[in-house]
């Protein structure tokens, strides 16, 4: 494995963590838990980061037969989740928490679910349309069998993040509070926004050669 296959993996980390944003999700996770002890609110946690690694996980494996199977070229399918990932990254930039995310009525019935940690926690919450995208769009990329080990690797290190993140929530969200978690959700929106229009320009780019 040479260094620039560890940038592409760092790049792939780290565009997760943008488009996941675990940071702004912990205020959601500390409202939907707060009626569970720190044992079971732990294991709404491991349970969360669990079902994370498994939907990317999953994504990167078949996302290329999703794309063959509706034949969607990979240029496509770069603009159209570089749009969605830059529409997201608006949201964020805008101080919303969860809202692109989620919608009222997600919301309402995840009062009553008790497996919070797989829906809406991994899924709309953090293995999002944005995260999953992403994870096509790097495995459609780099197809190579090294290129697949490493971005699993680098997306099970990426959950086991979350798992530490989320069992931290209280402590984080208590010391950050509401300020420091919207700045850096800003941040993080800046970061995603900016690797949302690297996958539209080279989209553009291998679609239209003409234009560049």
């Amino acid at each position: 494995m040479n260094s620039i296959e560890l940038v592409i993996f760092f790049q792939f980390f780290i565009g997760l963590f943008a488009a996941v944003n675990p940071l702004g999700i912990m205020p959601i996770f500390v409202s939907l838990t707060a009626h569970q002890d720190p044992v079971e609110r732990n294991k709404t946690a491991f349970t969360a980061s669990v079902a994370v690694a498994a939907i990317l996980i999953v994504s990167l494996l078949a996302g290329q037969l999703l794309l063959d199977f509706f034949s969607i070229s990979l240029n496509s399918f770069r603009v159209a989740g570089g749009l969605l990932l830059v529409s997201i990254a608006f949201t964020m930039m805008s101080g919303k928490l969860g809202e692109d995310k989620q919608n009222k009525q997600e919301q309402s019935e995840s009062v009553s679910r008790e497996q919070i940690g797989v829906v809406p926690l991994a899924m709309p919450l953090l293995a999002g349309p944005g995260a999953i995208s992403s994870t096509i769009v790097y495995a459609s990329r780099y197809p190579s069998s090294v290129d697949t080990v490493g971005l699993i690797l680098s997306i099970c290190i990426f959950a086991a993040g979350i798992w530490g993140l989320l069992k931290l929530a209280p402590t984080i969200v208590k010391f950050l509070g509401q300020t420091g978690i919207n700045v850096i959700t800003r941040i993080m929106g800046l970061i995603l926004a900016a690797l949302g229009i690297e996958f539209i320009a080279n989209g553009m780019r291998a679609l239209f050669p003409g234009l560049v």
